[in-house]
């Protein structure tokens, strides 16, 4: 299949309008709205407000299967460095992550869909707010999403720095980990910094905790499994002469197994709580169970690897890839029903910034191949011959 220039055209130019007036999760009321218009003006059906902001398009075309296509569609809270005419134009706010490329790639492939009709079945795509860390795909499954339009496989994409433009990447099994996050707190006893001994320090306890922590992947964790914990805060103390009372730590835990990661919240829990009384400290922590391990349906992953095949050829789609340590909450969705999730490159002559840097722009290049994909899959998935 070929893509017309003027889609292509048609898509980046929405692409950079969107990168141009960013929103954050469940904040994405002017990108709803433009999906809801771009979606209407091709005929599709459009569903608003589940899950608060998303937006579900349904396209039928005689009798088939069902199948349910993502796109994220929030932005970041990052200053963007990027001095480029479509800059975000909102203080703070920037696509980051890329979900401007992912939302612009599947209305073009709804465009396209509408207007060729080489299908029969019927086609539901999912416009998801919140995906950086507010978990909008649950928002959506727990507003009824595959109660009001039950599908038979759902499927996602991320574009990918370090993946070249023109090809695809999918896993049989794991793509993304699980992430966790978690909250300690150390209580302790104020005094005078030059009389550390009339108290009892949560800074030098919460020190301790942070070089014990990492004991727990390197030697309670087998060498075989992957685990990671990360402590990314550490708050305490107003001023410089005086030992506080109590200090905070913040992280995520992240593994692939569902049984590591079990293993690692327990193990941190009772660290929590026997280390800090060594120091004349106590240690409460809240522990947030958060997205699952993203992890492809093996016909799901067929599906998808096929259709990449067919349109791109063989040389072009990479599997057994090394899964990220990364999470994605798709994973609440392919939970729920058959799915598989492939990543899009999009290196150029020039490699991609990394995905959350503040210089990062998608690549327009990497357009053409997602709706080719796209495509690809839906009429292989629900082919004319069905009726």
């Amino acid at each position: 299949m070929s893509v017309h220039e003027s889609l292509l055209q048609e898509v980046k130019q929405w692409r950079k309008q969107i990168h141009k007036e960013p929103e954050l999760g469940f904040q994405e009321f002017k990108t709803s709205s433009f999906i809801v218009d771009k979606l209407q003006s091709f005929g599709i059906d459009v569903h608003q407000g589940l899950g608060g902001t998303g937006v579900v398009g349904t396209l039928k075309n005689g009798l088939g299967p069902t199948i349910g296509i993502r796109a994220d569609i929030d932005a970041l809270p990052i200053a963007e460095q990027n001095d480029v005419e479509h800059k975000s134009t909102h203080e703070n706010c920037m696509h980051a992550c890329g979900h401007d490329g992912h939302t612009s790639v599947l209305l073009g492939t709804a465009k396209y869909l509408s207007q060729h009709k080489n299908f029969s079945g019927t086609i539901h795509f999912i416009f998801q707010p919140a995906e950086e860390v507010l978990g909008g795909a649950k928002a959506m499954i727990d507003d009824g999403l595959f109660e009001k339009f039950p599908m038979d496989a759902v499927y996602g994409l991320h574009n990918w720095p370090g993946l070249p433009v023109g090809e695809v990447a999918v896993n049989d099994g794991p793509m993304m980990a699980s992430f966790d996050t978690f909250e300690i707190t150390l209580t302790g006893k104020g005094t005078h910094a030059a009389m550390p001994h009339l108290g009892a320090d949560p800074i030098a306890a919460g020190a301790a905790l942070i070089t014990n922590i990492q004991s727990i992947v390197s030697r309670r964790v087998s060498p075989l499994q992957s685990g990671v914990i990360s402590v990314t805060q550490m708050n305490s103390g107003d001023t410089t002469n005086v030992i506080p009372d109590y200090a905070i730590l913040k992280g995520t835990v992240r593994s692939f197994d569902m049984d590591v990661r079990q293993s690692m919240q327990e193990m941190l829990t009772e660290m929590v709580t026997t280390l800090p009384p060594l120091y004349g400290v106590t240690g409460e922590m809240d522990y947030h169970i958060r997205y699952p391990v993203t992890t492809n349906d093996s016909q799901a992953y067929l599906d998808i690897k096929e259709a990449a095949t067919n349109v791109l050829g063989a040389d072009k789609v990479q599997v057994n890839v090394e899964p990220s340590m990364a999470s994605e909450d798709f994973s609440f969705m392919s939970q729920s029903v058959k799915g598989a999730y492939f990543w899009l490159g999009v290196d150029g002559n020039t490699p991609s910034k990394p995905l959350h840097n503040a210089a990062y722009d998608f690549n327009d290049d990497a357009i053409e191949t997602g709706i080719k994909v796209w495509v690809a899959l839906v009429e292989s998935q629900l082919p004319k011959n069905a009726e």
